[in-house]
């Protein structure tokens, strides 16, 4: 049974992050989303691995060729 799936804004709430910090946590592969037509979505479950994050900006991933 799949668990709660969470817009960008409904898990940048639960973490008390800003959208927008949350799309670079995405963009940089430490929280998994599922794009879904302008914004991600987010399995409730996967927010633990960014809950404890360091604070700051994250590295941006490195773009293979």
């Amino acid at each position: 049974m799949p668990g709660m799936v969470l817009t960008t804004a409904q898990a940048a709430e639960k973490l008390g992050i800003s959208p927008r910090r949350l799309l670079d946590l995405i963009q940089a592969k430490r929280l998994p989303a599922k794009p879904f037509g302008r914004t991600y979505m987010i399995e409730e479950k996967d927010l633990k691995l960014v809950k404890n994050r360091k604070p700051g900006r994250p590295k941006l991933a490195i773009k293979k060729k």
